[in-house]
């Protein structure tokens, strides 16, 4: 391994404490009685508060002075000024804790426990004065060095920021140090998931596991990973949807059961799209699509309240209203809306030249379905920003969902489209399973047809749903879909801690 001569002094001076008897790795507890946030936030000088006070975390500056320094100490809150005296923290005669140690062996990136009084500084900053420092961990490889400036105005400008985005998203551990914003976005959709997790439990909801390896890969259309268990010596499939799983669950009795779920589907990539991706699935007994769109617009205005105070989030140049309620569009309609053209009448080769009319490439493995969900998703989807419900789509797009009650040809199904993507799926879910299987033949048609992504039939959850499934409505919503927009990214990458990466290259 080649090592830069930062690296190589580094480990140099690993090696000299060590030989100092100090270990630059220690076991010990380090009992932390303040964070930086707290001090900084809380601090009275009229009090005299915070006068023994214990922090740890990672030197970021140092200004050496002679026989006192300043230096920052940055914790998970963030930063703040230290103190260093020589004859505080080295107090007899041998000075080398503060002479040789703090200056010649630490460096930025160390992590350090000090113990000592917050004060405020001449110049007004609440800074906390050092009596004691401990070494806890000795970095071997420099930090890229974030400069921050604040003008006369105000306003800081960054130089040398880490912003290389295949640098940032490979390397997350350094994105995480160097800008405090990436934290937040990551704390902030922790925030989403706790109150969506919470307001389901409220309503009495089961929060379930189901499996992540399956025989069979149901519950969407999509390409799956596939894996070989030596044991059982059979094919298993990492799951594309929990969906027929949780079906089954409503099948066994429970009124209402949800998941968060790790799915993952062997496709392209973008920004918008990982193989791996998080789904928060519902299932609810006797309700139908339209109750379940109420309860989606109620679940995600609280998501907004809760992460950001008010109804509306900034999202690029746009200013999206949560709000209830929401826009309603059929599908047909929302594609006649955006291109003047009606094709709910249309058969295949109808759509194929209406397709063709409007400059989108459709091929012969498409059915009826897949020329529609290309139609829609170039014409119309792009320009739904406000969020807006799609509903009533083609029965041929929706072999999970119950025909519509009063629209033959439809389903009842709806997807919110929020910025011009997709965040959440919901049906009133097919409980018929004649009806059942003659959609899962139908999806074997397709299959032969060349379609990788059609539905496998799958026997097992025929069989459940002959033991009766009550009249169920279902949703699946894309966590990182939402998290980008509640967090205004413009990448899914942005809100994965570790997104897919093509390997890396190595050096020779």
């Amino acid at each position: 391994m080649q090592l830069s001569e930062q690296e190589l002094r580094r480990r140099h001076e690993r090696e000299e404490l060590e030989k100092m008897g100090i270990n630059p790795y220690p076991s010990e507890t380090f009992d932390v009685t303040a964070t930086a946030k707290e001090i900084k936030e809380n601090f009275d000088k009229e009090k005299n508060n915070y006068q023994e006070v214990t922090l740890a975390g990672r030197l970021m500056s140092r200004r050496i002075m002679g026989k006192a320094s300043f230096a920052e100490l940055m914790d998970s809150t963030g930063r703040i000024q230290i103190y260093v005296s020589r004859d505080d923290i080295a107090p007899g005669e041998d000075k080398e804790m503060y002479n040789t140690v703090f200056k010649k062996m630490l460096d930025i990136g160390d992590f350090i426990g000090v113990k000592g009084y917050a004060f405020i500084t001449q110049v007004g900053e609440i800074s906390v004065h050092v009596t004691e420092l401990t070494v806890l961990t000795k970095s071997l490889r420099p930090l890229p060095i974030v400069k921050r400036e604040v003008d006369e105005n105000g306003v800081e400008h960054v130089y040398d920021a880490f912003s290389d985005p295949e640098l940032r998203y490979r390397q997350r551990y350094v994105d995480l140090i160097v800008n405090p914003h990436v934290r937040e976005t990551f704390k902030k959709r922790t925030q989403l998931v706790s109150t969506m997790r919470n307001f389901l439990s409220e309503k009495g909801y089961l929060e379930v596991e189901t499996p992540i390896l399956q025989p069979i890969h149901g519950g969407a259309a999509a390409r799956p990973f596939k894996t070989h268990h030596n044991t059982l010596d059979m094919t298993l499939y990492l799951r594309i949807a929990n969906e027929l799983y949780l079906k089954r669950l409503i099948v066994g009795g429970f009124d209402g059961v949800f998941e968060f779920a790790k799915d993952f589907r062997n496709e392209g990539m973008s920004r918008f799209h990982n193989p791996e991706f998080t789904v928060m699935e519902l299932y609810v007994t006797y309700k139908d699509y339209n109750w379940m769109m109420e309860l989606v617009e109620e679940m995600v205005e609280k998501v907004a309240l809760a992460l950001h105070g008010k109804t509306e989030v900034q999202v690029g140049e746009n200013l999206i209203n949560f709000a209830r309620p929401w826009k309603r569009y059929t599908m047909y309609e929302a594609i006649e809306h955006f291109t003047k053209i009606d094709i709910s009448n249309m058969e295949e080769p109808e759509l194929r030249q209406a397709a063709q009319q409007l400059g989108i490439h459709v091929d012969p493995t498409m059915g009826k379905a897949k020329i529609i969900d290309e139609i829609f998703g170039e014409t119309a989807e792009p320009y739904l920003i406000q969020p807006t419900f799609i509903t009533d789509y083609p029965v041929e797009m929706s072999p999970l969902a119950k025909k519509h009650r009063s629209k033959p040809g439809l389903v009842e199904r709806f997807e919110a489209i929020c910025n011009g993507k997709e965040i959440c799926n919901a049906f009133s879910e097919l409980n018929d399973p004649v009806d059942q299987r003659a959609r899962f033949e139908e999806q074997l048609e397709l299959a032969k047809r060349g379609d990788v992504e059609a539905m496998a039939l799958d026997e097992d959850f025929l069989r459940a749903l002959e033991y009766g499934m009550p009249p169920t409505a279902g949703l699946g919503v894309g966590i990182d879909r939402l998290s980008m927009i509640m967090t205004n990214s413009n990448s899914i990458q942005d809100v994965l801690f570790f997104p897919q990466m093509k390997p890396e290259k190595k050096d020779e």
